[in-house]
């Protein structure tokens, strides 16, 4: 089986529902860090403060293709085409440690279910 480690910033008022939607496509758990962002054109002032937009970065560790699904449907759920809305992005893993054998075998039981269909 392989896994991928699907990464998706978003505002952070759109965290819960960007979690909401991965869940509904087939993400387990998710790992959330704080970030800030910054742009290309200049950070924004006000009375010599620097605004910097919060942000979320969600981390899932999921099955490969099952990955795929998720990433599509943050894009679609959340329009991350446009400007501004946030990114998401995936990575291979090579090696992994740590997943509970329940986990593994909800991974196994999606799979199994998919190519039934």
């Amino acid at each position: 089986m392989r896994f991928a480690l699907l990464i998706a910033i978003v505002e952070t008022a759109k965290e819960d529902e960007a979690i909401a939607v991965a869940k509904a496509s087939g993400a387990g758990g998710v790992t959330t860090l704080k970030g800030t962002g910054v742009g290309l054109n200049e950070k924004k002032t006000f009375f010599g403060l620097t605004y910097e937009r919060a942000e979320s970065i969600l981390l899932f560790v999921l099955e490969k293709r099952a990955s795929i699904k998720v990433m599509k449907a943050l894009k679609r759920e959340l329009k991350l085409d446009a400007e501004g809305k946030g990114m998401v992005m995936s990575l291979p893993i090579e090696h992994l440690a740590g997943i509970a054998p329940s986990q593994l075998a909800v991974f196994e039981e999606k799979l199994k279910a998919e190519k039934e269909i």
